[in-house]
């Protein structure tokens, strides 16, 4: 009889997600662009115009009732100027990883539940910014929207190891990272910090998804963003939109969030705005459903 398998390593399964076409490694151009104040329109649309598929993502939103003025934008510049450079970031950010949800799989769920959970803590992340955090709305909102993304990478490349994860998961009553690393060795945080420095995210994000889950484990000198991270995940897994089957094992540092200003109180009053922005941006596509751009 031969033995079983072994797991593909880190480094494989890394390289086996940046041979996928659809990953979102246009997003790194979009947020050096926008953080530059002496950019434009027209370098939005130089990078937007690399990808077809977000280029007409982008007319299509620029032409919807929600914010058509009458005439019809016909190129990506105009559509910037007439939506704004947030929108469009937020718009091209989302369909970049909901794309890539498209080419992997993910954690078991319908359709469209990984891109409805990352939007949902990407959202949650930018409310708590906005009460006063010191870290600002829109880095929030990358954070939130990217700090899972590992798990695309994930289940791309070890499908097959996932029955024995869930059973070591429940054999163990522990965390399913913690399952992922007695199965695999490595867990999807690890795995998608790698990507994120391979497609050169700003050191931050990486930094981000490593450490969201275990915040207090993180450098020093991102543990504000950490613990804005952590509380975010937390509105997000409460709010269950979206969230797989390892979401609800999500384990909750109170304490260190709190001693951060992110108090029971702040994150009970953050729910409703929260999911209202959720909404708002997927509409019939809340609860169920492949969410398309």
């Amino acid at each position: 009889m031969s033995p079983p398998p072994s797991p593909p390593t880190l480094d494989q399964v890394c390289a086996q997600a940046l041979r996928l076409p659809c990953a979102p490694s246009l997003m790194p151009r979009l947020i050096a662009v926008l953080r530059d104040d002496a950019s434009g329109a027209n370098e939005i649309e130089d990078i937007i115009q690399l990808d077809p598929a977000l280029t007409a993502a982008t007319l299509r939103l620029a032409n919807s009732a929600f914010f058509g003025a009458g005439q019809t934008v016909e190129t990506v510049a105009q559509a910037v100027i007439r939506v704004g450079q947030r929108e469009i970031y937020r718009l091209a950010a989302l369909a970049l990883v909901n794309r890539w949800e498209a080419s992997t799989g993910a954690y078991g769920g319908d359709p469209g539940d990984f891109c409805r959970h990352a939007l949902c803590t990407a959202l949650a992340a930018e409310v708590l910014a906005e009460a006063g955090s010191p870290i600002d709305p829109e880095s929030a909102y990358t954070a939130g929207l990217v700090c899972d993304i590992g798990k695309l990478a994930v289940a791309h490349a070890c499908a097959a190891f996932f029955p024995a994860i869930r059973a070591r998961q429940a054999d163990q009553v522990c965390a399913w990272k913690q399952a992922e690393r007695d199965v695999l060795g490595y867990d999807y945080a690890q795995v998608g910090a790698q990507l994120l420095r391979t497609w050169r995210f700003p050191a931050v994000y990486a930094v981000a998804a490593e450490f969201c889950h275990e915040p207090a484990s993180g450098p020093s000198e991102a543990q504000p963003l950490l613990a804005l991270l952590h509380a975010a995940k937390y509105l997000a897994t409460s709010l269950g939109l979206g969230v797989s089957e390892d979401g609800f094992l999500f384990a909750f540092n109170a304490p260190f969030v709190a001693a951060h200003g992110y108090t029971p109180e702040l994150l009970e009053r953050s729910m409703v705005p929260v999911m209202e922005r959720a909404v708002a941006h997927l509409r019939d596509k809340a609860t169920h459903g492949s969410v398309s751009f």
